[in-house]
């Protein structure tokens, strides 16, 4: 699965001079916890989060002393505090991902950028924008819809597995995988790819090679 079949294409912008007071009110009005903001010739220049409205909000400076230290603020914690418009109260520069890369992707980049949204970014343009909430629902897919993405996406487009060499079951998202691979780098590398597959919770892979076999 990518990007592309699981992400919001009507996207709510702001701009860098809209106001922040406006900004704060499009997203609690929209319910929505961030939004892409963008500049004359569309392209994402960073996100206007909750978290970034709650620091303007809460308007105090850091304590002072040993606690102040070990509670250093961002670098752009005063002028969050200090901002009138969206563009200096947002975190800059974007956290983004193109529409052709792999749900699992996303989900590596929330956790390691500790956002809860990527604006999703084909060639400078926003194309739409994908959440943590969209990476969950993917992840519940059903049993039948998982071993048709293994099938298709990774056996027939990836690997060229041909029909009946690899048997394979999925329960709970529990995947088995019995059969024949051409070579030890495919028989590595296949429970690898279906592990990536979004609802998927384990792999169990009893593989062999052609050369095995015919020894």
């Amino acid at each position: 699965m990518k990007i592309r079949d699981l992400m919001t294409r009507d996207v709510l912008t702001l701009t860098i001079e809209t106001p922040l007071k406006r900004g704060a009110e499009l997203l609690a009005r929209e319910r929505i916890s961030g939004a892409p903001v963008v500049d004359d010739a569309g392209r994402v220049v960073g996100v206007l989060s909750e978290a970034d409205v709650l620091v303007k909000a809460s308007a105090e400076a850091p304590r002072s002393g040993l606690l102040g230290w070990l509670l250093e603020p961002a670098p752009d914690y005063h002028d969050k505090i200090a901002a009138i418009r969206v563009g200096e109260a947002m975190s800059a520069p974007a956290v983004t991902i193109a529409p052709d890369r792999g749900v699992h992707e996303a989900a590596s980049l929330m956790i390691d950028e500790s956002v809860n949204r990527l604006p999703v970014v084909d060639d400078g343009a926003l194309v739409g924008i994908v959440t943590r909430a969209d990476v969950v629902r993917a992840f519940t897919r059903t049993d039948a819809e998982i071993a048709e993405e293994i099938l298709g996406e990774i056996f027939e487009r990836t690997l060229w597995v041909e029909p009946g060499r690899i048997t394979m079951e999925v329960v709970d998202g529990a995947v088995v995988l019995e059969g024949e691979v051409e070579s030890e780098a495919d028989a590595e590398l296949l429970p690898v790819l279906v592990a990536r597959v979004p609802g998927v919770v384990s792999v169990r892979a009893s593989l062999h090679t052609r050369a095995t076999a015919v020894r």
